[in-house]
């Protein structure tokens, strides 16, 4: 096991489709009370060789923050320049000595980015080497945000919105010329109405309630799955994909629960299912899901509930469904035989499920306190939670949707 902790957040283009990825560090679970952003020169090399990146970022680009230290060590040389973006952090004190740094970086065919940028002077003689500015929204104000596009505005730069949360955020930040966004807004409901849930999302619902059912109805489960073929050819593609490793092709839905029980069968349904509820969402969101179901089945292991990691893998999976829908989760879940504890967690109510899930929110925003404050019941299982989000994100990457 290691004792290196990455997290990974999406950034967005102007599609919300994914531009790349920001990699954010910690040394160690000792230092989780200790929050910062800044890496050492020896923790870009660690991670670099520890963790598997193509998992984590597959074939896109990745930001990673560099401190003062790590700039003059020369750290950024060890990161292919066509594959990732050198973060400024905002605490770099800008020096001849930095400024010819960030030079050689940038002649070298690195994009440099300043980070948490909201308008300090002194950052004024890099401006012209700089391919971002990431701002941070939550601590620049709406006219902040503007005058920034606004005076760097045809200088061939990219603004990025930083720490957008919610969808009227994303709107006003593109309204004023941002065309990259960060933050955790496509896990929330762009809106709350009482129109109707379209039929293909009302037909994956209705299989998610046959199957979260005991006993689950086979019959019911055929029955949803003949009115949208797409499903079949949905859950057949995972299910003969090299993720499951099994021997021989399957052709049916009883060749499917004969060879791979009911509890794998529910769970691939479960994929399934949502992956087709959120086809008119960005494709990070299914991303998301998915990996976060993996990851609250995994801690299941260390902390010795491993009889509810199905219940858990699902509270993962759910997570999102609010925004899939884009209603308030606990209307969603009203309509869905989920277990007490899974329902009571997403809901907001406090259990040991709620625990595994704060660990999981914090780990994802790289809020390492919090991830402290959040597992402080898991004694040594504590030390898990990297390992499994490592995991999550292998499972995660191997599907093919």
């Amino acid at each position: 096991m290691h004792d290196k902790f990455m997290a990974r957040q999406p950034i967005f283009d102007g599609k919300l489709k994914l531009f790349a990825y920001e990699l954010l560090f910690r040394s160690g679970a000792e230092n989780f009370f200790r929050p910062q952003k800044e890496c050492s020169s020896s923790l870009i090399v660690d991670s670099v060789m520890l963790f598997d990146l193509p998992t984590l970022i597959g074939s896109n680009k990745a930001f990673v923050n560099l401190d003062e230290s790590a700039l003059r060590r020369g750290s950024a040389r060890l990161l292919a320049p066509d594959r990732f973006a050198i973060e400024i952090l905002e605490s770099v004190p800008v020096t001849p000595e930095v400024i010819a740094l960030c030079k050689e970086l940038a002649g070298a065919g690195y994009a440099l980015a300043l980070d948490d940028y909201i308008g300090n002077p002194k950052w004024e003689v890099l401006i012209s080497l700089v391919k971002y500015i990431k701002v941070y929204f939550r601590a620049a104000d709406s006219d902040a945000r503007r005058e920034i596009v606004q005076r760097f505005r045809g200088r061939g730069i990219q603004f990025l919105a930083e720490k957008v949360e919610t969808q009227s955020e994303l709107q006003e930040a593109r309204s004023m010329g941002y065309t990259l966004f960060q933050g955790y807004f496509f896990c929330k409901p762009s809106m709350v109405t009482a129109r109707e849930i379209p039929a293909n999302k009302l037909n994956c619902l209705r299989l998610l309630e046959a199957i979260a059912a005991d006993p689950i109805s086979h019959d019911t489960v055929e029955s949803l799955l003949k009115n949208d073929p797409s499903l079949v050819y949905k859950l057949l593609r995972y299910l003969n994909s090299p993720l499951m490793g099994l021997r021989g092709d399957i052709r049916s839905i009883r060749d499917a629960t004969a060879l791979i029980g009911e509890v794998e069968f529910r769970r691939w349904l479960s994929i399934v299912a949502i992956v087709s509820m959120a086809s008119d969402k960005p494709p990070e969101l299914i991303r998301t899901a998915i990996l976060r179901g993996f990851f609250c089945e995994a801690m299941s292991h260390p902390l010795a509930i491993s009889e509810q990691k199905s219940d858990l893998f699902l509270m993962g999976l759910l997570s999102v469904i609010d925004a899939i829908l884009d209603r308030p989760i606990h209307e969603v879940l009203a309509n869905l035989p989920v277990s007490t504890d899974t329902r009571t967690a997403l809901c907001g109510g406090a259990n040991r499920f709620r625990e595994i899930y704060d660990t999981l929110l914090a780990y994802e925003r790289a809020d390492w306190a919090a991830v402290a404050s959040a597992s402080v019941g898991f004694g040594q299982a504590e030390n898990c939670v990297p390992d499994c989000y490592q995991f999550a994100a292998s499972r995660a990457a191997a599907l093919p949707f």
